[in-house]
């Protein structure tokens, strides 16, 4: 993983509630949610994700959504796969993939918090 994603997945990392910094297999990690199905995903502080924790534009890219942090979540990478193929495609003409981006969106604004430097804590 290049380093600008890495810092991109520190990024919503500091601004989701969901992830602390804990310790796992005799190393500190970030351990956090899926925005979808809220498995546990785990991730190095380097950024690294040591599950199969992917970045989720929650407003699709193909719909003119951006790589601002409210547009930007981790899921396990099914739920990740799943939402691009079945609802990113048809998010224009689909209602029910508009309906799961606004309540992508909603969660997400539950789980903000203020940005910080995640290698400060």
């Amino acid at each position: 993983m290049s380093h600008a994603k890495r810092r991109r997945v520190l990024g919503i990392i500091a601004t989701d509630a969901t992830f602390e910094r804990v310790p796992h297999r005799g190393a500190e990690v970030w351990m956090g949610k899926c925005l979808h199905c809220n498995a546990h995903l785990t991730v190095g502080l380097d950024g690294e994700p040591i599950s199969r924790a992917t970045i989720e534009h929650i407003i699709p890219r193909t719909a003119g959504g951006t790589d601002a942090l409210e547009n930007l979540a981790l899921a396990c990478a099914r739920c990740n796969q799943g939402k691009g193929s079945r609802h990113d495609a048809n998010f224009h003409r689909d209602a029910r993939a508009r309906d799961l981006v606004d309540r992508l969106l909603q969660k997400r604004r539950e789980r903000w918090r203020p940005p910080a430097d995640p290698d400060s804590e």
